[in-house]
């Protein structure tokens, strides 16, 4: 805490004032502890209509299964299940200022840190609160409703860094742009070193500050790092200011854009397994009948995990089992029926869901909506989900994605090349979020791939990166074939050496001359060119080529400031084109990626590679606006996307009356639409001429 109130102290001691006066003082230790969210009368422990207390299994302990040898869960080990009685929201202590450093739990870790009870009661109080947001973010929305509220001056938290990332990000943008006292984030750090004095681990920290009066906010952005000789770790910070939006950030409002249709229905994570038993060596796989039993090589597959793209490929098989029942698998595969039988179920009979518990033969998550979208691909694309350097790369349909992969069903070289440009990586990088432990980038597909703005190809473009995204992925494949211990993460961190001008290591050279490196660098500085080009936004590219070190940086000029104005430029024009293509939806014109899967029962549209500029005739020509008023959006966020797309439906524009009859709804909502109309101009979503509001 000393570390956060020193940042701080300026906020919350003085708050900009010459002689401020003093602030009412709490003790606020309680906060940081589970009860500051929940209160309750008492814990019983639950039990059945008999009186019998119920049980779950506790999801550690393991015994020696007696048939395989293997450890299996122990079905015993079990511990009765607790009921928090009259559960409700805790109440904070008066106070001016909140600080805090609440406990840092996953979502997906609430319920075993805390237990099933507990877990319950919460959902059930705090329905407000995603279920995905970290557990942390129940003590942001409490005080964020407090100090819009007028209860509290500000507030001060420090969360994971992971806070950016969309499943928490919600809970800002609701408060953030809130129809009725909006709050403003005053104070930000996204990502600051920080060890747990717990288990000493290294996780990566966020800190906020919100506000309910509207203002200029400070951001500081980490530039360095060094531990100390006591195991402190130095900073250096680069400071801003301006407007931080919901993602921590200031410049382009990328927490803004909108998912576009274009890029629906064509990405997913891979398969989740939900029974490690279903993992099998080549060996294993032989002996349950891979390669004589008629019709089983459709059902064991090689799998990929992040580890295997990133690293080496371990050489593992899984046993996929989609579209059979378990009758169909006894009857053909018996010896893979008993395998599954012996090292799968009893750990998905331990599964709080039930489509798990009776589903036990196949994954968890079989992505069986999704696998119609890769039927009949020469080849998809990947990327790992979290990785130190963001690449894509082509996999065989033979190969069963592992959930950590997030993959993109297409075939298109020039889409992969799309994907590797610096564009779409500084977009996923801002659109995406961190890890809390390690800092590495996660590609959150949903933002990261649905809501990125695909550049218009002439023939001529999309022939000419479809060679280069040809090339990029042989180049990899090759070199790693021909030197089994070169990985992407070795090739990516030598090629990010090269850029900086910083000299090689031994180890760092051999890398190179086995990977080729200087190759793989051209490759992107021509993708990268040509993307821009495609985008017409070459005006960028001197800006690039002094970033990655192909262009010496002028008398007054930084590599790392070339690289930042770079950035925020390729961002800013993003996060319009954006905008610009969610209108063009609005208005019935959907560049498809895969018009021939997404939207096979139109009339055969121009693929993205393909597609020519629009002509004036089809800019023009708009469907007739729904008379019908629509219902006004409950959420903020929706709110904003269905103002901007009534507007964008009408070329002519509309007047704040005629937006009025436009919707409909209960109570003061009409108060909103001026806030909304601000918010998008503020983006360059919508223009105001005389009294008439258009799309921009």
């Amino acid at each position: 805490m000393v570390l956060w109130i020193g940042y701080l102290q300026w906020h919350f001691r003085t708050h900009g004032q010459v002689n401020p006066p003093q602030p009412v003082i709490r003790d606020f230790r309680n906060i940081e502890n589970r009860d500051a969210v929940l209160a309750y009368d008492r814990v019983e422990y639950l039990t059945d209509e008999r009186g019998i207390p119920v049980t779950r299994w506790n999801g550690v302990t393991y015994k020696i299964s007696p048939v395989t040898g293997e450890q299996i869960p122990d079905e015993s080990a079990r511990i009765p299940v607790e009921r928090y009685v009259n559960p409700r929201k805790a109440e904070w202590p008066a106070a001016d200022f909140v600080v805090g450093n609440p406990p840092f739990i996953g979502a997906s870790s609430v319920r075993r840190a805390l237990g099933d009870g507990y877990a319950d009661a919460l959902r059930a109080t705090w329905p407000e609160v995603p279920e995905s947001a970290d557990f942390v973010m129940h003590w942001w929305h409490k005080a964020a409703d407090m100090t819009r509220k007028g209860e509290l001056q500000r507030f001060g938290l420090i969360t994971t860094n992971s806070i950016r990332q969309t499943f928490n990000r919600r809970v800002l943008e609701a408060h953030l742009a809130a129809s009725t006292n909006p709050l403003s984030l005053a104070f930000s750090i996204p990502d600051h070193p920080w060890v747990d004095s717990a288990d000493g681990a290294d996780v990566r920290i966020a800190m906020s500050v919100g506000d309910r009066e509207q203002q200029i906010g400070q951001l500081l952005e980490v530039r360095t790092e060094q531990t100390t000789t006591d195991g402190e770790v130095a900073v250096q910070f680069r400071r801003r200011s301006g407007r931080v939006h919901a993602d921590l950030r200031i410049g382009a409002n990328v927490a803004s854009a909108i998912t576009l249709r274009a890029n629906a229905g064509i990405s997913c994570p891979g398969f989740k397994l939900h029974g490690s038993g279903f993992i099998v060596t080549m060996e294993q796989a032989i002996a349950l009948g891979f390669g004589s039993a008629p019709g089983l090589e459709k059902h064991i597959r090689h799998y990929r995990n992040g580890r295997d793209l990133t690293d080496s490929p371990r050489g593992a098989l899984v046993i996929d089992l989609f579209g059979l029942d378990a009758t169909d698998v006894r009857t053909r595969f018996p010896a893979v029926y008993q395998h599954v039988l012996e090292r799968v179920k009893p750990e998905r009979d331990q599964n709080n869901r039930a489509t798990y518990r009776e589903n036990w033969w196949t994954f968890g998550e079989a992505r069986g909506a999704f696998r119609p979208a890769l039927a009949g691909l020469r080849c998809y694309i990947a990327t790992v989900e979290t990785s130190k350097h963001r690449t894509f790369q082509m996999l065989d349909p033979s190969v069963a994605p592992d959930n950590k992969l997030i993959v993109i069903a297409s075939a298109d070289p020039a889409l992969l090349a799309v994907l590797s440009s610096q564009s779409h990586i500084g977009w996923s990088l801002a659109a995406g979020g961190r890890l809390g432990v390690g800092n590495d980038p996660v590609y959150v597909k949903t933002r990261c791939f649905e809501c990125f703005a695909f550049p218009v190809l002439s023939d001529q473009a999309h022939d000419h990166l479809r060679t280069l995204g040809d090339q990029l992925d042989a180049h990899r494949k090759r070199q790693q074939a021909a030197h089994p211990t070169l990985t992407l993460t070795g090739m990516y961190n030598v090629l990010e050496k090269l850029r900086a001008g910083e000299p090689l290591t031994e180890k760092e050279r051999t890398l190179h001359e086995q990977g080729l490196v200087s190759v793989l660098r051209q490759l992107h500085d021509e993708i990268d060119a040509a993307v821009l080009d495609a985008y017409g936004w070459s005006d960028l590219l001197p800006l690039l080529r002094v970033a990655h070190g192909n262009t010496p940086p002028a008398a007054d000029q930084r590599r790392e400031d070339a690289k930042r104005t770079f950035d925020e430029s390729v961002l800013e024009r993003l996060v319009a084109l954006n905008a610009e293509r969610a209108a063009e939806e609005a208005r019935g014109l959907v560049r498809w990626l895969r018009p021939e899967f997404q939207n096979p029962q139109a009339r055969q549209e121009p693929e993205q590679g393909r597609i020519d500029v629009a002509t004036e005739e089809e800019e023009t020509i708009a469907p007739v606006a729904a008379t019908k008023p629509l219902p006004w959006p409950k959420d903020a966020v929706a709110q904003v996307r269905a103002v901007a797309d009534v507007i964008a439906a009408c070329p002519a524009g509309l007047t704040l009356a005629e937006l009025e009859g436009r919707f409909t709804a209960r109570g003061p909502w009409k108060r909103r639409l001026p806030t909304v109309l601000d918010m998008l101009g503020a983006v360059g979503r919508v223009r105001e001429h005389e009294g008439r509001y258009r799309g921009a």
